[in-house]
């Protein structure tokens, strides 16, 4: 298996529209973040869209900061943005999110891509590609918690 790109995915009790709106607003991504390194926003701009930047406040035993642009967009259908640090010295992994309607709800697929990262041969030889697995997967649960209380079809 390739350690390049790691994919999980799930279906979500609610429309792409309201599972793309959620994604699309980078003030929101620490309420549904797995991996509780998300702290906050730095001078989003929103709603995101193809070649919007955007900062995260992140910690990881320390506090910093990630630069981001969103590299990929297809309204309501799939989104994708690129991280670096440092001045963009280092990273480049990009993070993936594709919407299907599917019946009764979305099939959500989230991406994670070192292809083209700085740092690929380091990641993919550590334990990062299993516990940003694991990560992905506890953020693809609080999605849909978050998005199915709030969806008349999550409550049914």
């Amino acid at each position: 298996m390739s350690t390049d790109t790691i994919t999980v995915q799930r279906t979500i009790l609610a429309p792409p529209e309201r599972i793309f709106a959620l994604l699309s607003d980078a003030s929101r991504h620490s309420e549904f973040d797995g991996s509780g390194t998300v702290r906050g926003t730095r001078e989003s701009s929103q709603p995101l869209r193809h070649g919007s930047r955007f900062g995260m406040a992140m910690h990881m035993g320390v506090g910093y900061r990630t630069t981001n642009e969103v590299v990929e967009f297809e309204q309501d259908r799939r989104i994708a943005w690129r991280t670096t640090g440092f001045k963009g010295l280092i990273g480049g992994r990009v993070w993936r999110y594709e919407l299907e309607p599917v019946g009764g709800g979305t099939l959500v697929t989230e991406t994670w891509d070192i292809s083209r990262d700085r740092q690929r041969f380091f990641l993919a030889h550590s334990k990062m590609p299993a516990a940003t697995k694991v990560a992905m997967r506890r953020t693809l649960d609080r999605l849909a918690a978050q998005l199915e209380e709030q969806s008349p079809a999550g409550n049914a």
